[in-house]
């Protein structure tokens, strides 16, 4: 089972105007937003994904992770193959 975390576009134009682009409506209730870079947004998905899949040995073992670490290093970290993250992509 994928897990979905809900998701638009913002948009900044040259001027630095932000637009919401949310042809689903999802958000229009909202208030506030987070703006995360798409990479990032696949990469947090793919790793709530991971970890409903994961007995969490690994995660125990992973110990502190510096600051500015990207975050896809934790796939890396975590012990997948790039196989491992094309199937995990498969199931998105």
């Amino acid at each position: 089972m994928a897990y979905k975390i809900d998701n638009a576009i913002v948009k900044k134009d040259k001027n630095g105007k932000v637009t919401l682009i949310d042809p689903e409506n999802i958000f229009k209730d909202e208030d506030a937003f987070i703006a995360i870079k798409s990479d990032d947004l696949i990469t947090i998905q793919l790793l709530i994904n991971g970890i409903l899949t994961n007995d969490f040995k690994s995660w125990r073992e992973l110990g502190k992770i510096p600051e500015n670490e990207p975050l896809k290093s934790l796939f890396v970290r975590l012990g997948y193959s790039k196989e491992d993250i094309a199937n995990l992509l498969k199931e998105f």
